[in-house]
């Protein structure tokens, strides 16, 4: 089961070409069946504007004017990378590598990063270029204030204090009780689900080791919902002891959410923890009974 969109943060964002030799090749992050737009200065020479092994990777690409638009017919590998070169009306060839999604490695368990419209300046110094240079440093400080305030508040949150032990095995240290465990299939990763009775709350540990030999899990993102065809989360405090597992090692995943997340109209529902990779496909699917929740 794929992700919604919402398991990328769609990026529009801006590269100023350096005069630099060695800084002359750009990535482009892109996923599978999303459209991502690269945009020019000046006009795009469609004839000399190619991409080296699309096939079966890509649609053809598309070049309307000062536009190229790339849509991957599937999610490119890990290691996958596509050179592209993009020549300008005026001769000028640009090199590209089109690659899949980038993770934030320290970002405590962002979702990949994709790009859905890049804006290429060839002058620096344009009003066009330092406007929208502008403009990305303005996001990037909204996002970094976002941040420092949700990590202001976690650390004061009771709930994320418990999933923190929980996460480290410090279960007995908590005030809930274990009522179950399983043990999903995965051929690339051992499983162990358990979940946890509380007063008004209740709580759910993944741990996860890594038994593949192809590359390293990571994690992008986990929803908590009242059913599966919808991802609008309800509140829950979330821990883990690494967001990447390398094959061979492991890691723990906790989840606590409070009473409020079951309400609906004034009843307790039944909620559905949904954990997802880094390749954007469900790693596993956790149902929190209603009857976690003590009274």
């Amino acid at each position: 089961m794929k992700a919604s969109d919402k398991c990328d943060r769609p990026n529009q964002r801006t590269i100023l070409l350096s005069e630099h030799p060695s800084d002359g090749t750009q990535t482009v992050y892109v996923k599978g069946h999303v459209i991502t737009t690269l945009r020019f200065e000046a006009f795009v020479d469609q004839s000399e504007t190619k991409v080296i092994g699309w096939e079966g990777r890509l649609e053809p690409l598309t070049v309307v004017r000062n536009k190229v638009i790339i849509e991957p017919i599937r999610d490119l590998d890990s290691d996958e990378g596509l050179p592209l070169i993009v020549t300008l009306a005026d001769g000028t060839g640009i090199p590209f590598l089109v690659r899949p999604p980038w993770r934030e490695k320290d970002g405590g368990g962002w979702p990949p990063i994709l790009d859905q419209q890049v804006d290429v300046f060839k002058n620096r110094e344009s009003y066009a270029a330092m406007h929208s240079a502008l403009m990305d440093a303005l996001k990037k400080n909204d996002v970094l204030t976002e941040e420092n305030e949700r990590y202001r508040k976690e650390e004061n949150s009771i709930d994320h204090a418990y999933a923190t032990l929980l996460a480290n095995g410090q279960a007995k240290k908590t005030p809930f009780r274990f009522v179950a465990s399983a043990r999903p299939k995965d051929p690339d990763m051992e499983m162990i689900v358990e979940v946890y009775s509380g007063q008004g709350k209740a709580a759910a540990v993944i741990s996860l080791t890594n038994t593949g030999s192809v590359g390293t899990w990571e994690f992008a993102d986990a929803y908590l919902t009242r059913d599966m065809t919808s991802h609008t989360k309800q509140s829950f405090a979330l821990r883990m002891t690494r967001s990447a597992i390398a094959p061979g090692q492991s890691g723990t995943i906790a989840v606590v959410a409070d009473k409020r997340a079951f309400e609906k109209n004034g009843q307790l529902v039944d909620l559905a923890l949904q954990i997802f990779r880094s390749d954007g496909n469900q790693q596993v699917l956790v149902r929190m009974d209603r009857t976690l929740v003590r009274q």
